[in-house]
């Protein structure tokens, strides 16, 4: 079968990358350039680097031109993790900023998560984590005030995230770890720093011990920045 012109155009251009023409970050030639180049149409280049763009492997801006994108940071799905440490760990600035912290009456969706009566007191804790000055997760995070009374208490940021608090105080003995894919709402698009219409990964988890939940909390990633996996021996 012959192969497609717009997949000779992706080709192209990912050789370049691995040869190391082009690095993550370099912004790559124009479409106009590449038109005159590969001898293509350029609704064939377009259609390939929209297509490369929608795979993660680049960045386009309008107005300004097509990047390489940014190896993504990976997350480990089979364990709690402390994304401050994941970051410091790569040799890069990380920065927690808190934008909520307060006690409030659950609701019902969030009750139900947690399995406690709607209405029932909980702690509420809404901040962001940066990479480089980068937001690369929104933490919206609920917790049972019975087993962690003194969360309100700390101090939380780059030497002190909840995640790690939490597990000070509490080893949960069993975990639920849920990933959807999804679009940010409006809030969550500006604290990150994308459009509403772009993709993001949802990391949905709660944690129990002794059958008592401990905490529930969405996490949410532009998946342009951030990746979420594991590996393990079977």
């Amino acid at each position: 079968m012959t192969q497609a012109l717009y997949q000779k155009a992706k080709d192209f251009v990912l050789h370049k990358v691995q040869v190391g023409d082009w690095k993550p970050g370099d912004l790559i030639a124009s479409e106009n350039q590449l038109v005159q180049t590969l001898g293509m149409s350029r609704m064939t280049v377009n259609r390939a680097l929209r297509e490369l763009a929608d795979e993660g492997r680049l960045v386009r801006v309008n107005g300004v031109g097509t990047f390489v994108a940014e190896h993504k940071p990976q997350s480990n799905l089979m364990r709690i993790s402390n994304i401050g440490d994941e970051i410091a760990a790569r040799g890069h600035r990380y920065e927690c900023r808190m934008l909520h912290m307060g006690r409030e009456l659950a609701s019902m969706s969030i009750a139900a998560a947690m399995g406690l009566a709607t209405g029932t007191s909980v702690f509420h804790l809404l901040c962001v984590h940066l990479e480089e000055g980068v937001p690369v997760q929104l933490e919206d995070r609920y917790v049972n005030p019975e087993l962690i009374p003194k969360l309100l208490e700390q101090d939380f940021g780059a030497q002190l995230q909840p995640a790690s608090y939490l597990l000070q105080v509490v080893r949960p003995d069993e975990m639920e770890h849920i990933v959807e894919a999804g679009h940010p709402n409006e809030q969550e698009a500006r604290l990150l720093q994308m459009e509403t219409n772009e993709a993001c990964l949802v990391l949905l988890r709660r944690t129990w011990t002794a059958e008592r939940a401990v905490t529930y909390v969405r996490l949410v990633h532009p998946s342009s920045r951030y990746r979420l996996g594991s590996r393990v021996k079977v």
